[in-house]
């Protein structure tokens, strides 16, 4: 998919408009031009086969409607946690308040999970689209297609499909399922396996894909994408055994590994795009003929500083100070939360430069959270500035999903064309892979491999902090110079913990010994390890969730937020209810069919409880 999407943007850009465009029609461009849709006979050739497919995992990333659908899952999986605040300022974007207080039925919130529903169910139908005419093109003519680009074709859309149902299963849970073969499409959502069918999906692309992308276009799935993607299934649906054994298996024999330090992750450098903790991304691309600059980081456009920064917008996605207490660690380099669970997170101040100077702090502090005072990867240190509204959203800006300056990798075209860049944007990554895995090994007793594995993670994270990175504008260079003269000519953006031009942090990062690893702590450790790990990347929430501890660990962080946010005191309590997302009005009463004996409406899905 690298190949197709950034190598060659006008092959793509090109496949993906004659699919769309002979797909789904303008009404008024027929009703001008009084031509047909064309349908999938017309389109069965091998080069539609493939453009469909493109089109599939297009859908990765926002594609249409407000913030209900991006790649990260932002809305979803941090604002409704304790990672981070909606952001911004009050008056803007007012449904993501609503998901962020808990407040999910009002007509905005439905609007929002609308969009997500649609999306995904989209999705499906490109899945399911690609399957149907790659049958045809094989029937019309088996020589048609090489066997491996058959077995390719079917494997990549089984394991997009099985993607994007999880997505809806984690969201929902009660979803209707359509195959390719499925021509009734207000199917009910009542007693519907859907796990079952997700495994089955992967468990057929598993058999189908090869061990290496196809054709060598790096992004697209392979055999250890899915088997990845199963055992993570695995974990969601409790079945600890069975992930075990597959994701021990991707550890054992597949081509993942951590990447060297942190500062690869998440980055823009195309030399590092990819890389061996790459499991699944959605693979952005810039400048490549798209006049609105749309097939880039489109779904985490808003998630930059505001206006003051090189950003120019919208200050989404804020981390929160309870965020950025987790990362604070003891004198063993531990998380000081598990250390004292009563006031880790007693700080309510702003943790700038300054504050933070002489405290010990997880290394992933600064490459999660922008900071005042604190270079922000290689475009000088963060200002207050860049801030929307402080008093509304906090002090703090999302990193991760902040490109390089130096990475050439902004887009030149689109609205705040400077929030657009080719960077991709982690979907399933090596480390959540590894935590997964962790997690196994405590709920089966296998608790030295889980303390292994969390070792690992934290090894590679002591590996490098923020640098100086001196940027390559004159004036940003000198703000960074006028805070530390010591990072003239100092653009690593990476360095060691204990490098001296570090005067913002003092970085520290242990090792969990073998004496107290019994199994409760063993499994505090690993869920407190993904939360520092994965933080800002749309997991949290998910994880309390399925951990059952949501409501807890949720109440108790508005009751304490409230004071730091006001408009929180508003929040609603989190309770059962919001075990499940509800199910969006407007699909339930689509859903409407006529009882063939009674004449009466009917509804196939029913709404989840609570709702």
């Amino acid at each position: 998919m690298k190949a197709l999407l950034r190598f060659r943007p006008p092959f793509w850009a090109a496949l993906l408009v004659f699919v769309a465009g002979a797909t789904y029609a303008c009404e008024d461009f027929l009703a001008t031009n009084q031509q047909a849709t064309l349908d999938e006979l017309t389109l069965a050739n091998p080069a539609a086969v493939e453009g469909t497919l493109i089109a599939t995992y297009r859908m990765l990333d926002h594609v249409f409607g407000a913030w209900g659908y991006t790649a990260s899952n932002w809305v979803w999986g941090s604002i409704t946690s304790d990672d981070a605040y909606k952001g911004s300022e009050a008056s803007d974007a007012g449904p993501q308040v609503d998901f962020e207080m808990y407040n999910w039925g009002t007509g905005g919130a439905h609007d929002y999970l609308n969009d997500k529903w649609r999306h995904t169910y989209e999705a499906v139908a490109r899945a399911n689209a690609t399957l149907r005419l790659l049958a045809v093109v094989v029937e019309r003519d088996p020589r048609a297609m090489r066997q491996s680009d058959q077995d390719g074709i079917r494997g990549e859309a089984l394991f997009l499909r099985a993607h994007y149902y999880f997505e809806a299963w984690r969201m929902w849970r009660n979803i209707p399922y359509y195959s390719e073969n499925d021509t009734d499409f207000r199917k009910t959502n009542v007693g519907v396996d859907v796990v079952d069918s997700i495994l089955r999906d992967l468990d057929q692309a598993i058999s189908l894909l090869p061990e290496t992308p196809r054709h060598g276009e790096v992004g697209r799935a392979t055999r250890w994408t899915a088997q990845a993607y199963k055992g993570r299934v695995q974990m969601y649906a409790s079945d600890y055994a069975g992930a075990l054994a597959t994701l021990e298996d991707v550890r054992t024999s597949g081509p993942y590994a951590l990447e060297q330090d942190f500062s690869r992750v998440w980055t823009a450098f195309l030399e590092y795009s990819n890389g061996p903790e790459t499991i699944l991304a959605y693979q952005a691309s810039a400048n490549d003929g798209d006049p609105s600059g749309s097939n880039a980081n489109y779904g985490e456009r808003l998630n930059f500083p505001h206006s003051g920064s090189p950003f120019g917008c919208c200050g989404f996605h804020q981390p929160s100070q309870n965020l950025v207490n987790f990362f604070a660690v003891d004198a063993n380099g531990l998380p000081l939360a598990l250390a004292d669970p009563t006031s880790w997170n007693g700080r309510d101040d702003n943790l700038d430069a300054a504050a933070s100077a002489a405290m010990l702090l997880d290394p992933r502090l600064d490459w999660t959270v922008s900071r005042d005072g604190v270079p922000v990867k290689d475009w000088g240190p963060h200002e207050p500035g860049w801030i929307r509204a402080p008093a509304y959203g906090g002090h703090y800006s999302p990193k991760k999903n902040l490109y390089e300056d130096a990475s050439g990798a902004v887009s030149n075209v689109g609205w705040v064309n400077t929030q657009l860049s080719s960077m991709n944007t982690h979907i399933f990554r090596y480390a959540d892979l590894l935590l997964l895995l962790a997690e196994a090994y405590v709920e089966q007793g296998r608790l030295e491999d889980a303390r292994t594995i969390v070792n690992q993670i934290r090894a590679r994270a002591g590996q490098a902090a923020q640098g100086c990175a001196l940027p390559p504008d004159a004036n940003r260079a000198a703000k960074l110079l006028a805070l530390y003269p010591q990072c003239a000519g100092d653009a690593r953006i990476a360095v060691p913990l204990d490098d001296p031009s570090i005067a913002w942090a003092d970085y520290q990062i242990g090792l969990y010994p073998a004496a107290g690893w019994d199994q409760a702590y063993a499994r505090e450790a690993v869920r407190y390890e993904r939360r520092l790990e994965l933080a800002m990347e749309g997991e949290r929430f998910f994880d309390l969730r399925r951990w059952g501890i949501a409501e807890q660990v949720l109440n108790d962080y508005i009751a304490t937020e409230q004071v730091r946010r006001p408009y929180l005191t508003a929040a609603a309590t989190f309770s059962a209810r919001h075990a499940l997302f509800p199910i969006p009005d407007i699909q339930i009463e689509l859903s409407r069919v006529t009882d063939p004996e009674t004449g009466a409406q009917m509804e196939m899905l029913v709404q989840n409880p609570g709702w």
